[in-house]
């Protein structure tokens, strides 16, 4: 199989399929140097030749878990089941600024914006999340796509779909999770804070707090591109599979591999920013594709702003879980005065600096906190989540001031932080030993 690739609609490059396990990209004659389709992979006359089916920029792109098998399901019998395949039929509406679509195929125009209205003002995101599928269908291929899209959709009425993101030309809209209840409320939440720190995506939460509205920040207003966007997986060339098992050291390598001396100061100041937020906020899914570097050149290259933010201890199941990435050979919450010794060592930052950012990151708590009250009060099926997210933040952020890692002293984040009740205690499912699943039950 063969693919063409285009940078800003201009076609560039052809993606080819060498055997099944390989694949090579070769750049067309004459191509500007600016028109490179990936920061580990400029313009040049030789292939670039992967030992695997797809290039680490092409895998970013395809989708995970549910919704890879689901395409799977879908497109195998017409077009076949490999990454191959599923990139020509979802090519043209990548993140950043690249697009894929078999030879001679023309490039859809860009659609009409998508309006969410409906989806953020309503008491049934489900609903009007199934009715934004059907309607716009915007993955932007042409063709089985809508049919496939619409039939999902009735999952997503019934209340099967675990988790569901649908992309347009301006938004990132998420649907409800039934493994994580209100994750989108969580996720809009936890960004309020990261806003108020860094540059983060602008979010906006369904009145039931059970979907996400995200606007994209690789495009104009207009919802054309304009931004390259290459994750970590993508620039230290894993597949996303892997995207849990990097370092932080390896990161800011890739940053000083890929970011102009100038710019490097600013990323790596976020970049302990992010870790920071990370320990305060208590998010285990930190990991290599939920961080990225934005470009338009490559003497223009800088960090994506802030994405994917959540408490994930505020889940019974995930509570335990480890940071997602580590750092000096270690995954805790519990660091100590290794984490200021890493990032003065690793991002240049001084101890006082990052004492003024875990102070920001304090206050900016203080101002959300009264937002989970509010939608404890508004959503009783959130109530037990935004308790133990209270709980969660007080302790991330007394772990940063404690004496073995900043010594700021306590802090008082307000009064949302007080006066309700402990969550109620979580009831572990028993288990019996030696016993199989496959066994009927009596």
């Amino acid at each position: 199989m063969s693919l063409s690739i285009y940078v800003l609609g201009r076609e560039v490059a052809t993606l080819e399929a060498i055997g099944d396990f390989k694949s090579a990209m070769t750049y067309r004659d004459g191509v500007a140097p600016e028109d490179f389709v990936s920061l580990t992979m400029r313009v040049r006359r030789d292939p670039y030749v992967w030992d695997d089916v797809l290039h680490p920029v092409f895998q970013m792109n395809l989708p995970e878990g549910y919704l890879l098998q689901v395409l799977r399901e879908q497109f195998g019998p017409h077009i076949g089941a490999s990454p191959m395949a599923l990139l020509s039929v979802i090519g043209r509406n990548m993140i950043g600024r690249i697009q894929v679509a078999p030879p001679g195929a023309t490039l859809e125009e860009p659609a009409k914006p998508v309006d969410v209205s409906g989806l953020l003002q309503g008491d049934n995101s489900e609903e009007a999340f199934a009715e934004l599928v059907r309607q716009h269908a915007t993955s932007g291929v042409s063709g089985v796509v809508p049919k496939f899209l619409d039939s999902d959709a009735e999952k997503i009425e019934r209340g099967l779909q675990t988790k569901t993101t649908l992309f347009t030309h301006r938004h990132i809209i998420k649907g409800s999770s039934r493994l994580l209840p209100f994750v989108s409320l969580n996720e809009h939440l936890c960004m309020q804070v990261t806003r108020k720190v860094m540059p983060a995506a602008v979010t906006e939460v369904s009145r039931d707090g059970q979907a996400l509205i995200v606007h994209r920040f690789d495009v104009d207003e207009a919802g054309a591109r304009l931004w390259g966007m290459e994750d970590f997986c993508a620039l230290l060339g894993l597949r996303p599979a892997a995207k849990y098992e990097t370092t932080w050291e390896r990161i800011a390598k890739a940053v000083r591999d890929h970011v102009p001396v100038a710019n490097r100061p600013d990323v790596f100041r976020q970049m302990a920013t992010l870790l920071l937020l990370t320990y305060a906020l208590r998010n285990a899914d930190c990991h290599a594709k939920n961080v990225a570097l934005l470009y338009t050149t490559a003497d223009d290259v800088h960090l994506a702003p802030a994405y994917d933010m959540i408490t994930t201890a505020a889940y019974p199941d995930y509570a335990k879980n480890p940071p997602g990435i580590s750092f000096m050979g270690r995954k805790t919450w519990a660091p100590g005065k290794s984490l200021q010794t890493f990032i003065t060592a690793t991002f240049g930052l001084p101890a006082r600096d990052q004492a003024e950012i875990v102070e920001k990151i304090g206050t900016a708590m203080a101002e959300v906190g009264p937002q989970i009250r509010q939608a404890m009060a508004e959503h009783p099926g959130f109530a037990e989540i935004g308790k133990r997210m209270l709980l969660t933040w007080q302790e991330g952020i007394a772990g940063l001031r404690d004496k073995r890692i900043y010594a700021l002293g306590d802090v008082d984040l307000g009064e949302a932080f007080a006066g309700f009740s402990d969550p109620k205690p979580v009831e572990k499912e028993r288990q019996v030993i030696g016993r199989s699943d496959l066994l009927g039950r009596h």
